[in-house]
């Protein structure tokens, strides 16, 4: 991953075609309560307490460890130091020689001691100049880089080109009947391609300046800064030279008793020399010191592996070591100190080079992925709206060439989105759904009509080079994670074509769901997760904006149908369908909703393969999806006759009132079998007449339930009994050994336990009321009996705690869905009635 080999090149940075090759290599409940919005964020998130443990034991490291790119900041300080000392001492040299020896000693110098202080001042101004000058070449040396491998694509690509026009030519005399056809369908995409990838610039970049003419091949800037830095280690050793010959031999001519004008000209000369050596071997130090740390003890190296960059961040470490040493030496030696790789790759984001863009958009999206910088590269960007938005617009960017700063740019968003402040700020830039809408392209319908826009076209002619999955799937992990918030899913449902595109990737299949090729499957199985995902948390928004978005996605036409095949095919991926048995319990909260599910072929039978599927043991997913197919089965019976019919005529009847006996699914299909009781009609009063086989079980439930099961035994026990005669009641109550007294007793007994209304069992107080209406109708001395229990205290106690939360079969948050015809205060009215009608 890392090249060890780069002492010898950090004055300006080569990097062969083959190393930029690998750059792409160097890039993974309550049944009444309808709200998984909490399940959907945990489970996602994939936190438990050891991975709360481990984040804060790094956000422990982060605080106390220095960010790796102080060393370089450091390291250029030092430099800086040296090369300003050098400098001054240079400066001082130069001023000496130019007024004290050839302003008062010019004429009475020997001819040796002038050419030696000529030499030395051309050598020096040399030296000065190519110095001010090497740094501006090594950064535009660095922005060759990030470019090497487009700008080398496109010399290959040319090189095709002609390679195949030629082969044409010759396949037009030899072999036309054979390659014709082939040639030029190559030709031709690869000529689309060439016309694609073109971008029309204005002005040279720097980069590509050609300096001599037949040479556009040729990156001149990293061979003049290597010219630079060579001419700077001569000049600086032919200074030393010069300056310790001169002192060692000391030869500055002979001074004559009484000759004043030389009398100091000794001192001056040797402080001069003294000086131009100080300086050179200062700076002759400070390229030590610089090669020292760079080729022997690997710093930039050590720095990029510190950071977690690959053989690309190489050329972003290099650039941001530049500019903190160009800040140090230009301005102050504290300039550079002041540097970090954030704010250096956000100000690299605002260029119009495509280069600088590429290393800022690389820099942020290693920062914002390492768990170790994540927090604060996060903060920095969030608080940043102009970076925002500069990324928000680079996701529009579909030119080829621009692949990988659209995808660092969606990587990074992303991971912004995952806070909420955050994903407010990235909601809110204007046209930013729209943007996020771009990144996803189904390959599917890439054929179709591809005249009909221009953007179809381009991409059917790139798709074979275009990695189009890994953007559906940033782009739906980005609105998923926008999602969380209520106000967002709004925007998500009022982006024009957004919502058609996100029901487009739930679409599957038989052959996708059960080939286990790997990368190409499972990144397509991924982006129907994510898109399960995503509709599941627009489809569970409460209030009016979730009946809106529940309204709008069932009304496309593909919904139910790709969830359907969902359920039919994803045996193997069972958190797939139970996602999608999710998504059609919330659909179904809506009436509408509701009877288009029923009507949709082979739904209904597919809910109710999984939840009466014939198995003892499953693991504990397999469980869930279970436990969720009742629950979406009871949601689709609820209020809805013509659903109810259905599930008639599919011949489960016995089979719902054989599972009251197996635990994990009996709370369901006591839901299920009380809703169709109620609704299916009198039409259907045959069929349902076997629900009495099942009045020993819920009878036995009652009495030894827990919390939720007793509330929907309750529930299911009145409509029971109404399909019983009293004798027949009778003969229940006497074989499964339980009285009429025990009955009324355990009655009564919920009723003082459960003083006021239960947010987890909400009905229980109305399924036993129902209850006790029944026995007190069915047997007028079942009467007497409650009244000696105490019932009419604790009825009283009823109609002074009722609340809303009672009325309700369903719940979407806080809000009450599918209000019950009788209240449950006017249910204790009744009873209380008929207690006291019976004692008058």
């Amino acid at each position: 991953m890392y090249s060890e080999n780069f002492g010898e090149d950090d004055r300006s940075i080569h990097l062969q075609v083959l190393e930029l090759q690998k750059l792409e290599e160097a890039r993974g409940s309550s049944d009444t309560v309808l709200d998984y919005r909490t399940s959907v964020e945990k489970g996602d998130s994939g936190e438990t307490a050891d991975a709360a443990s481990v984040s804060s034991a790094i956000a422990f490291h982060r605080s106390t460890s220095p960010a790796p790119e102080q060393k370089l900041t450091l390291f250029a300080l030092r430099l800086a130091i040296i090369e300003k000392i050098a400098t001054n001492l240079g400066t001082l040299g130069f001023i000496w020689a130019t007024v004290v020896l050839l302003g008062g000693f010019a004429i009475t110098l020997e001819k040796s001691d002038f050419w030696f202080i000529t030499i030395i001042l051309l050598i020096e101004g040399t030296r000065i100049f190519s110095r001010s000058h090497e740094l501006e070449w090594q950064h535009h040396a660095t922005w060759t880089v990030a470019g090497v491998g487009i700008s080398s694509f496109r010399v290959i690509q040319s090189s095709s080109i002609s390679l195949l026009r030629n082969l044409k030519r010759i396949s037009e005399v030899i072999f036309k009947p054979i390659l014709e056809n082939g040639l030029r369908e190559a030709t031709t995409r690869i000529g689309r391609q060439e016309t694609f990838d073109r971008r029309t610039t204005l002005t040279w970049k720097n980069s590509e300046v050609p300096l001599l003419p037949y040479a556009r091949w040729l990156y001149i800037s990293s061979y003049v800064s290597r010219l630079l830095y060579w001419l700077q280690l001569l000049s600086a050793s032919a200074c030393v030279a010069l300056s310790s010959y001169k002192l060692v031999m000391h030869n500055y001519g002979d001074v004559q008793d009484g000759d004043l004008d030389k009398r100091n000209r000794q001192a001056a000369l040797s402080i001069f020399y003294s000086l131009a050596l100080a300086e050179a071997l200062l700076f002759l130090a400070e390229k030590a010191y610089w090669e020292w740390e760079v080729s022997v003890c690997n710093l930039l190296e050590n720095v990029t592996r510190d950071c977690g960059f690959g053989v690309s961040g190489m050329v972003s470490i290099k650039r941001f070591f530049y500019d903190a040493y160009s800040k140090s030496v230009n301005g102050s030696i504290f300039d550079g100190v002041k540097m970090d790789m954030v704010s250096f790759a956000m100000d690299l984001l605002g260029s119009n080079c495509s280069d600088e863009q590429l290393i800022g958009t690389r820099i942020l999206r290693q920062f914002a992925v390492n768990e170790r910088f994540a927090e604060d590269t996060l903060e920095k960007i969030g608080i940043n709206l102009p970076v925002i938005e500069r990324l928000v617009e680079m996701l529009n960017w579909k030119d080829l060439q621009e692949e990988e700063i659209r995808r660092s740019a969606a990587e990074i968003l992303s991971k912004l989105a995952g806070k909420k402040q955050n994903s407010l700020r990235v909601a809110g830039i204007s046209g930013a759904m729209e943007s996020i809408s771009s990144l996803l392209q189904n390959t599917r319908s890439l054929g179709e009509a591809p005249d009909e826009i221009g953007e179809k076209k381009i991409f059917h002619d790139n798709h074979l080079h275009y990695d189009f999955w890994r953007f559906n799937n940033l782009g739906l992990l980005i609105l998923k994670k926008l999602s969380r918030d209520h106000d967002n899913c709004g925007k998500i449902g009022n982006t024009r074509g957004l919502l058609p595109k996100i029901i487009d990737f739930t679409h599957t299949d038989a052959t996708l769901l059960k080939d286990e090729n790997a990368d190409m499957v499972l990144s397509q199985v991924l982006t129907v997760k994510r898109s399960l995902q995503l509709v599941k948390m627009l489809v569970s928004t409460s209030g009016d904006t979730g009946r809106c978005l529940r309204r709008e996605i069932s009304e496309i036409v593909f919904t139910i149908s790709n969830l359907r095949d969902v359920l039919r095919h994803g045996v193997r991926y069972p958190k797939l369908q139970k996602l999608g048995i999710e998504i059609l319990s919330f659909l179904a909260l809506e009436t509408d909703a509701r009877e288009r599910i029923g009507i949709t072929g082979g739904v209904l039978k597919e809910l109710f393969t999984i939840f009466l599927k014939r198995k003892t043991h499953g693991d504990e997913s397999e469980n869930r999806v279970r436990i969720a197919a009742g629950e979406a089965i009871g949601m689709l019976a609820l209020e809805s006759r013509s659903n109810c019919i259905q599930i008639l005529k599919l011949g489960v009847f016995g089979r719902l009132v054989d599972a009251l006996e197996v635990p994990l699914i009996r709370v369901n299909a006591a839901r299920v079998l009380r809703n169709l009781c109620i609704y299916s009609g009198h039409e259907c009063i045959l069929d349902l007449r076997f629900i009495k086989t099942a009045a020993p079980t819920v009878l036995k439930s009652i009495t030894s339930g827990d919390n939720k099961l007793l509330e929907v035994m309750l529930g299911l026990a009145a409509l029971v009994f109404k399909f019983m005669s009293s004798e027949e009641a009778n003969i229940v109550l006497t074989d499964s050994g339980i009285k009429k007294l025990e009955l009324a007793n355990t009655l009564v007994s919920i009723l003082k336990k459960h003083d006021k209304p239960a947010i987890k069992v909400p009905r229980i107080r109305r399924f036993v009321i129902e209850l006790a209406i029944w026995m007190m109708e069915d047997d007028v001395e079942n009467v007497g009996m409650f009244r000696d229990l105490g019932m009419e205290k604790e009825l009283v106690k009823v109609l002074e705690t009722t609340a809303e939360l009672e009325n309700f079969d369903v719940f979407s948050g806080t809000v009450g869905v599918s209000r019950q015809s009788r209240t449950v205060h006017w249910l204790a009215e009744l009873a209380l009635k008929m207690l006291e009608d019976e004692q008058s």
